[in-house]
Order: structure tokens, then sequence, then C-alpha cells
């Protein structure tokens, strides 16, 4: 039988991952443009194209939540699916309040996906969407209730948190007292609902699909924005980054 203090600690180190990952201002006192500089000569013409091109698809525009899951596969299988559709930025909220929580092992992983991602973990539904209101966001939870509209009539152009809850019991009442809307994902069939990793999947998918059919394109991040993700993502390919960094300092 799993030990389940394996499965708490197997989310720490997951969620440990996610926060730890250096960013330019982490790495050095250079600029992004510096650190792109010096670390440039250390990557393939290839790898830098794929960073390029990944930049060009990136946005903050949506941003998915995940809330009170306890499964470390799922929540790693939603950063992979987030980060491959072209997603920054991705919300964990811990829901402390829930004590009894017990979480689950799984051999299903991220393949890495946590370090290209901005991930901020929250202890409460409330801090969360506070902050997420603070920056323009509307909230909005996939739910099944009486008020819930169908994921299609949503305009992911607009700044919205798209969150998604815990694999059993779904979004938590204290969630849902935070949320501006419910949305449904429309099905066809006897069953009721998906696994959370497939419809965060089928979700975010539509997103960027509805973002490219009204406007045309997906990633939105301003040039300031690209520059210091684009250092970013030179330290995560870099071996030794900080190293050839520290000696390009010394040198000027």
């Amino acid at each position: 039988m799993p030990d389940p203090s394996d499965a708490t600690r197997e989310m720490q180190r997951l969620l440990r991952r996610a926060q730890s990952t250096p960013d330019a201002a982490d790495a050095s006192d250079l600029p992004a443009a510096d650190i792109v500089r010096h670390l440039q000569p250390f990557l393939t013409e290839r790898r830098q194209a794929r960073i390029e091109a990944v930049l060009e698809e990136r946005t903050t525009t949506v941003v998915p939540v995940v809330e009170g899951i306890v499964n470390t596969g799922n929540v790693s299988a939603v950063m992979r699916s987030a980060e491959a559709l072209g997603f920054h930025q991705f919300h964990v909220i811990m829901n402390a309040a829930a004590e009894d929580t017990q979480f689950k092992t799984s051999r299903r992983t991220s393949q890495g996906a946590e370090k290209w991602l901005d991930v901020q973990v929250w202890e409460t539904p409330a801090a969360c969407a506070r902050r997420l209101r603070e920056r323009g966001y509307r909230v909005v939870v996939t739910h099944l209730d009486d008020a819930a509209v169908p994921l299609g009539t949503l305009d992911f152009t607009e700044p919205t948190a798209i969150v998604f809850g815990n694999e059993r019991d779904g979004a938590s009442e204290a969630l849902l007292a935070e949320a501006d809307a419910t949305c449904i994902v429309p099905m066809s069939g006897f069953t009721q609902s998906f696994n959370i990793s497939v419809a965060a999947a089928v979700v975010l998918y539509h997103a960027r699909e509805d973002r490219l059919r009204r406007q045309g394109h997906h990633g939105d991040l301003p040039a300031d924005a690209k520059e210091a993700l684009r250092a970013h993502y030179f330290l995560q390919s870099v071996n030794r980054a900080a190293d050839i960094l520290a000696r390009a300092q010394e040198e000027v």
C-alpha cells in the first residue's frame, strides 16, 4: 500500500521545482538583453529558433488555475497541456482548509513543463482570486450548475482565469463564491464529466482556438515581457549558465 507521506513529498517536489526555476532577475545583475548576448554562443541556431517560435505563441491573457488537486499526475498533466498550448502563467490553489487532504502518487510526469511556466501557489481560493482580479482577470470556474454557460460562449481574448477543481468533488464552495462565472464543456454521451486532466486539455485547446478565430493570433506578450522571458529560456537551456554569466561579469 502506498505511503501517503510519499505522495505528499511528490507533490511538494513538483511545486518546489516549479517555483524555483531561475529567471533573469535572479541569475545576475545583468539586463535580460545582456544575458541573451552572453549565452547565445552556447545555443544552436535550431534551439534559438525554437525559443523564438515559442515566445511568439505565449500568452498571459488566459491563466489556467487548479484547485485542491490531490493526484500529482493530474497536476503534471495540466501543466504539460498548458505549456504545450502556449499559456505561460499557471496557478495552484492548495486549499489548506482541507486538513484531511491525502495526496496520491502517479507515474505520469510533467515532462519538465514546470520549468517553462510561471507557477504561483496559493493557500486559499480567496487569495488567488483577489490577486487575479487586481490584475484585471475574470474568474471562470468549470462547474456544472444552473448558471453555467457553455464553454463556446466565452470570449478568451478577454483576460480570463479558467479554474479546474478537485478530481472527485470539483470546485470548492469557497472557490465558487469567488467565481465571476461558471462554465461547462457540452457533452454528447452518457458520461457527465471528463477526468480533470482531459477536461483541462479540452478547455485550454478550445481557448487557444477561440483566440485564433477571434483575433488571428494566440501569443500576445509585449516586447519587454518577451525580452525577459527570452533570457529566462536561455538560462533554462544552457548548462552552467550562471557560471558563464559570472565569468562575463568578471571580464567587464
